[in-house]
């Protein structure tokens, strides 16, 4: 595996459904502080522990759970600068998983 890229970086990730998310990524790659900056649940922000591996150069897969019980995996494209996101929550009628795509921009 090659250098954590993402390491010690602070990206503006703007998904396909109009949320906006400030992630800022420890500077080891084992930690992620992301702060929500437009959507439904604007203001919220929590540091989460990553699991990680790169698939290719610049292409790393990353999956976390949160303390809401909220799923996240992100395939993130350095080398193009997107992201392909899983998530998955509890709603009423059960679990809800949802599949967006987004853009990332480094700050």
């Amino acid at each position: 595996m090659s250098e954590l890229t993402y390491a010690g970086k602070t990206f503006v990730f703007r998904v396909d459904n109009g949320v906006v998310f400030r992630n800022t990524y420890a500077a080891d790659g084992t930690t992620l502080r992301y702060e929500t900056v437009d959507g439904p649940t604007e203001g919220s922000e929590e540091t989460v522990t990553l699991h990680t591996a790169e698939v290719a150069p610049g292409l790393f897969m990353l999956g976390w759970a949160e303390r809401s019980g909220m799923t996240v995996t992100h395939v993130m494209n350095l080398n193009a600068l997107t992201v392909h996101a899983f998530w998955t929550y509890e709603a009423g009628d059960g679990r809800v998983a949802e599949l967006h795509a987004g853009t990332l921009e480094p700050v």
